[in-house]
């Protein structure tokens, strides 16, 4: 298995995760077809979105796979006033990552990264790991460590 920048960024910490690879299909890039065909609950399958704040510039989020991004919360919790989606021409050339393979680790810049609070209610988060097909493991609060994210009500 070819190491991501994400994988190589897990392997500095000393916490423990697995790893999930998946078969990838460009026609279901949804997380609801990756967790149902992973056997995992949707919740547990967080997707990265990657925002540009009127303020801070680019704020990543990091959200269950079966909620949307609430865009007024994102803001304020990241001290916008606005804040919108990435264009997704722009999202390799701002994280290193194409669609379908964006993690919160490990991107070309650090940026502020954000979890949604119901992370905390899960043992268990399986996030991207850097490449289509592959995601990884680990507790929330780990996750957050890893990622020197904060936790917020940013999805519903």
């Amino acid at each position: 298995m070819k190491k991501t920048n994400a994988i190589r960024w897990l392997e500095r910490f000393r916490f423990p995760y697995e790893l999930l690879p998946y078969t990838y299909d460009p026609e279901h890039l949804d997380v609801e077809h990756i967790s149902a065909s992973n056997n995992l609950d949707a919740a547990q399958v967080f997707k990265t979105l990657v925002c540009i704040g009127d303020k801070t510039g680019p704020v990543v989020a990091v959200i269950p796979g079966n909620k949307q991004l609430v865009l007024k919360n994102f803001a304020q919790l990241t001290g916008n006033k606005k804040v919108a989606m990435a264009p997704m021409k722009d999202l390799q050339t701002l994280t290193g990552y194409i669609r379908g393979g964006c993690s919160p680790l490990g991107m070309k810049k650090k940026f502020p990264v954000y979890i949604d609070k119901a992370a905390l209610e899960l043992a268990c988060v399986y996030v991207n790991a850097g490449t289509r097909g592959l995601l990884f493991g680990m507790a929330p609060e780990d996750l957050a460590t890893v990622a020197e994210g904060y936790f917020g009500d940013i999805a519903e």
